[in-house]
């Protein structure tokens, strides 16, 4: 149902009761409002302007109860007029909320009735418009899996599907997956989840963003004129987490992964793939952040390619092994490793070690004669140090099962 078929029954009601009428959704976004008649406050003309309003008086106002609420009600909001709230619902099902607003809260049993009227003739027209929505995303989403599909057939077709689509123009000729994994959590949660993915997705505002989601891994496809900037990405992940804290687990810690930007759909898989790869990145190794980009990821690109099983076998480097069980003062491995960090270059690895360049020398000569390598050697410094970077994963990898 179009937009303007709900933005008819505020306006009606609106000029029928001559007062101002919104509706918002489940959320206390903005979906439609009539014209004001001299009864708006600050917080109506913030909800217009912006579609929205503040977490903490969302907070606020669901804290009163109201999506349980089958027959209207008054609200009082901190800092603003009373609100008569009528819950928009079909067949049982919470749909949003029309309001009225009035500097007393007084409300006539007769501006009761029309509003509980208006908010059951919503109510039709917004389970009609989300089984659309529902039905159309759902298309969506099984186009989107079958584009990131291991056979080259499906995709190709998925390729057809998602052009009879139509959802964007032929000038949206950049390509980008951004990867969102989260603790999986039985019930409530994955539907908070989704929730929030979809949140992030309202970001996207000029171009064209699409999504697919399961219980604790969801992916956005961003079709763009140009390749996304950091400060579009990052606004959509604080969405998402914000949202998803809300809604479900204050604690929890989503995290992001954003592949390279292609220019072709039939490559989209890549992105997806690194995506993916830049995901787990963000989820075993903390110092990334929540969000790990492809391409700022160093040798972990690399590494984080080999399966889970392959992972913990490789990271068994025999001369480490023999390093940290000589290592009793617990020095040496972080020495090497700092060394590594720095390039091999002495004075700056002494400065962050805080250590004197002799005792340094002395701890790398120290470890040359357990571990059997010599630092000089090229091929015996990249097995130390990939063998460090391979514990590093190994060791998040079995914190991140234990959990």
């Amino acid at each position: 149902m179009a937009d303007r078929d709900l933005q008819s029954v505020v306006d009606e009601l609106a000029e029928r009761l001559r007062r101002s009428v919104a509706i918002d959704d489940p959320a206390i976004r903005l979906l439609a409002a009539s014209r004001h008649f001299g009864d708006e406050d600050a917080l109506r003309v913030s909800s217009v302007l912006n579609r929205s309003v503040e977490p903490e008086v969302v907070d606020h106002i669901l804290a009163q109860g109201i999506s349980r609420w089958v027959t209207p009600g008054v609200v009082d909001v901190e800092g603003a007029m009373p609100r008569l709230c009528a819950p928009v619902r079909c067949n049982g099902m919470l749909l949003g909320y029309l309001w009225l607003i009035d500097k007393d809260g007084t409300f006539t049993d007769h501006e009761m009735a029309a509003a509980g009227e208006a908010a059951a003739t919503a109510g039709a027209m917004l389970l009609r418009r989300l089984l659309l929505h529902e039905r159309s995303k759902a298309r969506q989403e099984g186009i989107l899996r079958e584009l990131v599909s291991g056979d080259l057939a499906v995709r190709v077709q998925a390729i057809e599907d998602l052009r009879a689509e139509q959802l964007f123009g032929d000038e949206s000729t950049h390509f980008t997956v951004l990867a969102v994994r989260c603790p999986a959590s039985p019930g409530p949660q994955e539907v908070a989840f989704e929730a929030a993915v979809e949140d992030g997705v309202r970001a996207v505002a000029d171009d064209v963003a699409l999504m697919a989601a399961n219980r604790s891994r969801a992916w956005i496809l961003l079709v763009q004129r140009e390749p996304p900037g950091r400060g579009l990405v990052e606004t959509i992940a604080e969405r998402v987490t914000t949202r998803f804290r809300r809604l479900g687990d204050e604690r929890a810690r989503p995290v992001f992964g954003l592949g390279g930007t292609v220019t072709a759909l039939g490559d989209v898989v890549t992105s997806y793939q690194q995506a993916l790869l830049a995901a787990r990145a963000a989820l075993l190794l903390p110092s990334t952040g929540n969000l790990a980009r492809w391409g700022e990821l160093g040798p972990y690109e690399l590494l984080l390619k080999l399966p889970a099983e392959d992972l913990l076998d490789a990271s068994s480097v025999p001369a480490l092994a023999a390093l940290e069980q000589e290592d009793t003062h617990h020095v040496l491995l972080p020495t090497l490793t700092d060394f590594f960090d720095h390039g091999g270059n002495i004075q700056r690895t002494a400065d962050s070690l805080r250590v004197h360049r002799a005792t340094l020398y002395q701890r790398l000569k120290r470890i040359e004669q357990i571990t059997g390598c010599s630092l000089d050697s090229g091929d015996d410094r990249l097995l130390l140090h990939l063998g460090l970077k391979l514990r590093v994963l190994a060791a998040a990898h079995r914190d991140h099962l234990g959990r």
